[in-house]
């Protein structure tokens, strides 16, 4: 499976944050905000990873990730030239995919929990990376119960938990499970786009995209338990939120997240010489600090 992180938009809601950088390189706590979407899909083992962004941001995001190399990763950069939804980022990157299924997060979602660190979902029996190995064809989304469903595609489900529906943004949801930013398909997943009507707002909607997967009767939907966290960092209040949580959790547990150096090194992607490669580039820091405690302890 590939990955894509949707980088793209205007930041309007930020702004004027989003005047001088792109929303996606804001600081959530210690690392750009692009770290956090990035990690989980290392997490679930994908190392062929595509980002869409803006032609004024996608430099600058390049300058920082690179190629993704000395990670053990590839990153593929595609220019979004008008943002016309989310659902677009699949025909954008279908020469990337070749027709391999795709996982899809939003460059502004941070999850966290036992689930995409390699644990347990609520009532499922694998984590995030076992799900994405096992995934073959159709449609797979994520269920989050939220107090606000109004503001987000929500579930509409029958009395026994499987989902008879979605609506996008419902002024009387049918229930508070919302659909955050992180979707799996099958290599179909472009002509299904392709098939797409505009929406009112002129965009190709994703909340259509799992439509037609569910009509189909190819939908599948993991709901995340109470030990998960799910940030939408798209505000200034949730962005400070969001680094709020993370501060809270490193500092409790000397532990970081979403450190993409970690990840590759404790995923198999890079070897210990290549992790010392990658210590010895970083200046004086207490990121550096924390590396090369990883390092010793790997020894």
């Amino acid at each position: 499976m590939k990955g894509i992180v949707l980088a793209g938009g205007t930041g309007s809601r930020l702004y004027p944050l989003t005047r001088i950088v792109c929303k996606q390189l804001l600081p959530i706590y210690d690392k750009p905000m692009i770290c956090y979407p990035l990690s989980t899909l290392m997490l679930g083992g994908m190392r062929e990873i595509c980002i869409i962004s803006t032609p004024r941001d996608l430099p600058i995001i390049e300058s920082f990730l690179g190629d993704g190399s000395d990670l053990g990763v590839e990153f593929t950069y595609v220019v979004q030239e008008h943002p016309e939804g989310i659902a677009q980022a699949f025909l954008l990157a279908e020469e990337f995919l070749a027709g391999e299924p795709a996982c899809l997060i939003l460059g502004d979602n941070i999850f966290y929990g036992d689930y995409f660190q390699g644990g347990q979902a609520e009532g499922n029996d694998s984590g995030f990376a076992r799900d994405v190995e096992e995934f073959a064809a159709g449609g797979r989304i994520f269920g989050y119960y939220v107090s606000n469903p109004q503001e987000f595609g929500v579930l509409e489900m029958n009395a026994s938990g499987g989902v008879i529906g979605i609506e996008e943004k419902p002024q009387a949801p049918k229930s508070n499970y919302a659909v955050p930013g992180l979707y799996l398909y099958g290599s179909d997943v472009a002509d299904v786009c392709r098939a797409l009507r505009p929406s009112g707002r002129g965009e190709l909607e994703i909340t259509d995209v799992n439509r037609t997967y569910l009509e189909r009767g190819d939908l599948e939907v993991t709901r995340l338990g109470r030990g998960i966290a799910w940030l939408d960092t798209g505000t200034p209040s949730s962005l400070q939120e969001a680094s709020n949580f993370i501060e809270a959790i490193e500092q409790r547990q000397g532990l970081k997240i979403a450190c993409l150096e970690e990840i590759a090194f404790a995923q198999g992607f890079i070897d210990a010489a290549g992790f010392q490669q990658l210590i010895s580039r970083l200046p004086s820091c207490d990121y550096r600090e924390y590396l090369e405690r990883l390092r010793d302890q790997a020894v």
